[in-house]
C-alpha cells in the first residue's frame, strides 16, 4: 500500500519541541519546585496534541497515532510497576526499622565533611555489583538522604551526589540493562564496549568526587555532639534499631545481583520488610493502628496501609516525623502521570516523523568523526528530553546512527559509547523523564534542585564530546571482506 504521507518540514518537527520548551519554562516561573505535580503534564499533552494536528496535517491517520500512543506508554509499563514496588519498599522499611538504622549507623560513622564523597563512592560500588542505579536509590539513597538530614548537608547536593555514583556503577556494569542495551544496538562487544567507555567515564568520576571532596569541606553544618545524641536517641525511642533489620537491604541487593529483574526484587524486598516490621517492630505497629482492633489485626491493617499510603508518624517530635514518613504505592503516582503525559508526547513526535526530521538536519552538518560522535551525544540528550524515556533515547539514536558510523568505517564502539555518555546518564537531569521523575520521588528533592550537582552526568558528555573533537580513542575500521566485514583498525585523530 502507497503511503501518502507528506514528509515533515524542519518547522514542523521544531515548533512542538520549542512550544513545550516555552511551556516548561513558563511551568518553572508560576509554580517552581511543584511544576512536575501538573504544569509539566499539562505542558506534555498540550504540545502532543500540537504534534498530532502536525501529523493530521501531513496524511497520517488518527488511528495510527493512537496506536503509536498506545505502544509508547506501553514501553513504560515496567518502569511503573518498578515505581509502585519502590513505593511500597519505602513504606515498609520505615516501618520495619530498615532505613532508620542506616540513617542511625550513618549518623554514628560517616564524617559531615566527608558526606558528599561517602555517598558516591557507596552507591557507585553497589550500583556497579547490581547493575541497577534505579535500586541503589530507591535503598541505599534513601537511607543517604536520611543521613543528609540528620547531619545538616544539602539535600540537593546529596542527591546530586547519589546519582553520580550510580550512574557510574550502572553505567560499567555488565549486569546494567542500559550498558547491554547500548552494546546490543550498536552491535558492540559488550565488554569491547565496557572498556571503551573507561576513556570518558573513569576521568568523569574522578573529577566529581574532586568537586564533593571540596562541597563537603565547606558546606556541612558542624553539629555538636549533643545535636548528633539527640537524634540517636530519637532514633531509638521510635524504633527498634539493630543490624540485623539490614537484612531487607540485603536481600534486595542480593536478588538484583543475581540478575533478578528490578520489579520482583524491589517487590520481595517490601515484603521482606512488612514481614520485619511485624517481627520486630510491634510497638510502633499498634500506637499506629486504629483502637478497638486485635493484635493481628492491627498488624494486617497497618502494614496493608503502609504499603498503599506510606508511614505518616505523629510522635511529636516534628524532626523524626519529617525524617521518617513516607512511602507508599499512593506516593509514586503523580510520577506515573508524568511519566504516561510524557509519553503521549514523545510517541506522537516518533510516530509522526517529527523526531526522524531534526535527525536528518543533524545529519546533514555531520561531515567528520568529531561532529558525528557529538552530534550523537547530543541527539540522545534531545530524545533523552523529547520522548522522556532513556531506553528509546538508546534505541532511535543507535538505529538512526548505526548505517552513518559504518559508512564512514567507525567502529561501532564509537557508536555504543556515545549512546551511553548522551542518552543513559542525562536521563536522570530531565524532570519529565522517567528517571529524572523517579529520582525525585524516592529522593524527595525535584531535579530543578539536584541536577545542577549531578556532576559525573554533565562531565560524561562534555569530556565525550572533548575526547571526539581531539579523536582520542576514536576507533576506524577495516575492510576485508564480506564474510569478515570489518575490524578495528587503531585509534585514529582527524
Amino acid at each position: 500500500m502507497k503511503n501518502n504521507n507528506k514528509k515533515p518540514s524542519l518547522f514542523d518537527a521544531l515548533f512542538p519541541i520549542t512550544l513545550l520548551l516555552g511551556l516548561l519554562a513558563l511551568a518553572v516561573y508560576f509554580f517552581g519546585d511543584d511544576s512536575s505535580s501538573g504544569p509539566n503534564q499539562i505542558a506534555l499533552i498540550l504540545c502532543g496534541g500540537v504534534a498530532c494536528l502536525i501529523g493530521l496535517k501531513n496524511g497520517h491517520k488518527r488511528k495510527e497515532i493512537e496506536d503509536g500512543i498506545v505502544k509508547g506508554i506501553s514501553l513504560t509499563l515496567g518502569a511503573i510497576l518498578i515505581l509502585l514496588a519502590v513505593g511500597s519498599l519505602i513504606g515498609t522499611w520505615l516501618l520495619a526499622g530498615t532505613v532508620p538504622t542506616m540513617i542511625y549507623f550513618g549518623l554514628q560513622f560517616i564524617d559531615p565533611q566527608y558526606f558528599y564523597v561517602s555517598c558516591t563512592l557507596l552507591c557507585a560500588v553497589v550500583a556497579l555489583c547490581i547493575g541497577s542505579s534505579w535500586t541503589v536509590a530507591a535503598t541505599i539513597g534513601v537511607a543517604l538522604m536520611g543521613v543528609a538530614s540528620g547531619l545538616g548537608v544539602s539535600a540537593p547536593i546529596t542527591a546530586g551526589a547519589i546519582i553520580s555514583g550510580a550512574y557510574f556503577g550502572d553505567k560499567l556494569s555488565p549486569l546494567s540493562d542500559t550498558t547491554n542495551l547500548a552494546a546490543a544496538v550498536s552491535g558492540t562487544d559488550l565488554f569491547v564496549h565496557i572498556k571503551n567507555m573507561l576513556w570518558s567515564t573513569v576521568p568523569s568520576f574522578f573529577i566529581a568526587l574532586t568537586i564533593f571532596f571540596f562541597l563537603g569541606l565547606n558546606s556541612a553544618e558542624q553539629l555538636t555532639n549533643n545535636q548528633v545524641d539527640q537524634l540517636l536517641a530519637n532514633l531509638e525511642n521510635e524504633f527498634h534499631i539493630a543490624w540485623y533489620l539490614l537484612l531487607p537491604l540485603l536481600v534486595t541487593l542480593f536478588l538484583a545481583m543475581k540478575k533478578m529483574p528490578a520489579f520482583p526484587a524491589i517487590g520481595i524486598g517490601a515484603l521482606v520488610g512488612a514481614l520485619w516490621a511485624i517481627l520486630f517492630q510491634q510497638n510502633l505497629i499498634l500506637s499506629y493502628a486504629n483502637d478497638g482492633l486485635t493484635v493481628i489485626e492491627a498488624n494486617v491493617m497497618v502494614v496493608w496501609q503502609v504499603m498503599f499510603a506510606g508511614v505518616a508518624l505523629d510522635t511529636g517530635n516534628e524532626s523524626i516525623d519529617r525524617l521518617l514518613s513516607g512511602g507508599g504505592m499512593a506516593s509514586m503516582l503523580n510520577t506515573i502521570w508524568l511519566i504516561i503525559s510524557a509519553m503521549v508526547f514523545g510517541s506522537i513526535m516518533e510516530k509522526v516523523g517529527l523526531l526522524k526530521r531534526v535527525v536528518e538536519s543533524l545529519l546533514a552538518v555531520t561531515q567528520k568523526a568529531g561532529s558525528l560522535i557529538s552530534t550523537t551525544i547530543v541527539t540522545a540528550f534531545g530524545i533523552n528530553c523529547i520522548s522522556a524515556d532513556q531506553y528509546i533515547a538508546i534505541v532511535m539514536t543507535g538505529r538512526m546512527y548505526k548505517d552513518t558510523y559504518k559508512d564512514r568505517d567507525l567502529a561501532p564502539e564509537n557508536l555504543s559509547r556515545a549512546l551511553e555518555d548522551g542518552g543513559t546518564v542525562t536521563s536522570a537531569l530531565i524532570p519529565w523523564n522517567t528517571c529524572g521523575a523517579y529520582m525525585q520521588s524516592v529522593l524527595l528533592v525535584s531535579p530543578l534542585e539536584y541536577a545542577v550537582f549531578c556532576f559525573f552526568n554533565w562531565l560524561s558528555p562534555i569530556i565525550g564530546i572533548t575526547c571526539a573533537f581531539a579523536g582520542f580513542k576514536v576507533k576506524k575500521l577495516l575492510w576485508k571482506s564480506n564474510e569478515v566485514p570489518y575490524q578495528v583498525l587503531k585509534s585514529h585523530t582527524e
